[in-house]
């Protein structure tokens, strides 16, 4: 794969940044509730309090979706995040209700696109959890059995059985979700917040929140906000606020990479027929899915640890581009011709447990992380829930599934430079080893 002419963006490479970015906090204003961070969460957060009649503020640093919500794959999972075999060993009770409301999420998700009317792009494909190896193929299995116990929507089968391409060998289907542009996407979810009652402040970085009593301040250079309750919704950026519980969110650059257009003839080569996205089972996936623009988003394989706080803005590192190009070639070899046309990156939040969270700090601050990889569906919901529960007292199920009791987080292992660059070197290893396999089996294949 070309990767000689690649375009290198500090934003999205989905859609253009808006051309009506309101303008900054300029005055001290007072509400019943402040929303910090203009990403799926915070937006859903505010859009859900404007719409039951709630006075709220909504602050974000840069303009709403300019983070992870528009930078993403635009696969909407059904299922959850991390390593399922180890979550369902680690937390046997709450893993049904884990299962339970990934799937809601992405319902919640479709049903909003049809609410708002929400031009995207939407696809209900669903996404295949795809082996590359056998190896990896007992793995898909395995988690298929204990998804299906514990109420899942999913199957397993050949890459053929699922329709994706033979660079696979075959994976698990989760049947809820699919495919959208989440640029479209995040930049409909605000326009949606800016036609409600909600006061959208952006280009304004929250320097200082703290709680006085009965009610909370949040400071930004250009005023104050003085709120009855607060809604902290930072996704991977929550470290650089005193008041975010410490080791909440580990922030974490992930990259992604779009070919040129392709042939649609080459394209229909590849028998995608169900057009699922795909994301692979290595310890740090590979994902790969078809676009409305006849091209094929691919990225991953490699996660990158910020080192310190305020993140700074970045561009995608080339070499990564190139170990990405790398794997392309090896799943789609009919396709190494093809360029890479444009690569694009983001912060996003990962937990030490790599489950959504959501909690609160005594009875006027509330926070979610619901990323992991996961957040384009999982995100919204959470910051709808957050918002019924600030309206009506009390807890949907599937916001106590994840409900932290105390606002304290043990360590993430592996989360350092040297844990991941481990990990990757193991996945590389493994593919190298499964490689060899392949290549004798076809050897001993064209003797015989």
């Amino acid at each position: 794969m070309r990767t000689d002419n690649v375009e290198y963006t500090t934003f999205s490479g989905w859609v253009d940044p808006p051309g009506d970015v309101r303008p900054a906090l300029r005055e001290d204003v007072t509400c019943e509730v402040a929303v910090v961070g203009g990403g799926l969460a915070g937006m859903s957060t505010a859009l859900r309090l404007a719409e039951r009649g709630k006075d709220v503020v909504l602050l974000e640093a840069e303009f709403c979706g300019h983070g992870s919500a528009s930078r993403n794959a635009g696969q909407v999972a059904g299922a959850p995040g991390g390593d399922i075999q180890l979550l369902n060993l680690l937390y046997p009770r709450r893993f049904p209700g884990i299962v339970r409301f990934a799937e809601n999420s992405a319902h919640f998700l479709e049903q909003l696109i049809e609410r708002l009317d929400l031009d995207c792009d939407y696809e209900a494909t669903g996404n295949v959890c795809a082996a590359v190896s056998r190896g990896q193929m007992g793995r898909v299995r395995r988690v298929t059995k204990l998804l299906r116990k514990a109420g899942a929507q999913v199957e397993s089968g050949t890459s053929a059985e699922l329709g994706i391409p033979r660079g696979f060998v075959g994976g698990m289907r989760e049947s809820v979700g699919g495919l959208l542009n989440p640029g479209k996407f995040s930049l409909g979810i605000r326009r949606a917040v800016l036609a409600s009652s909600a006061r959208v402040f952006e280009q304004t970085r929250v320097t200082d929140v703290t709680q006085d009593g009965d009610h909370v301040t949040v400071r930004t250079p250009g005023g104050e906000v003085r709120a009855h309750k607060i809604v902290l919704a930072t996704n991977a950026f929550g470290g650089e606020l005193a008041i975010t519980p410490q080791r909440l969110s580990s922030p974490i650059w992930v990259s992604e990479v779009e070919t040129e257009p392709i042939d649609p003839a080459r394209l229909a080569a590849l028998e995608w027929t169900s057009r699922s996205g795909v994301v692979t089972q290595h310890n740090i996936m590979e994902n790969y899915r078809l676009t409305a623009r006849n091209t094929i988003v691919f990225g991953v394989r490699r996660l990158q640890r910020g080192k310190s706080y305020p993140l700074p803005r970045r561009d995608p590192d080339e070499a990564v581009v190139a170990d990405l190009a790398r794997a392309f070639e090896t799943r789609f070899p009919e396709l190494a011709d093809v360029a890479a046309a444009r690569a694009w990156g983001g912060w996003i939040g990962i937990t030490s447990s790599w489950l959504p969270l959501a909690g609160q700090i005594d009875d006027d601050v509330f926070y979610s992380v619901a990323c992991n990889g996961h957040g384009l569906a999982q995100a919204p919901y959470v910051g709808s829930l957050i918002a019924d529960l600030i309206v009506d007292g009390e807890q949907h199920e599937d916001l106590k599934t994840l409900w932290a009791k105390k606002p304290k987080f043990p360590r993430p292992l592996m989360m350092g430079a040297l844990g991941l660059r481990i990990i990757w070197t193991v996945d590389r290893f493994n593919d190298l080893i499964n490689g060899s396999r392949r290549n004798a089996r076809r050897g001993a294949a064209s003797v015989n």
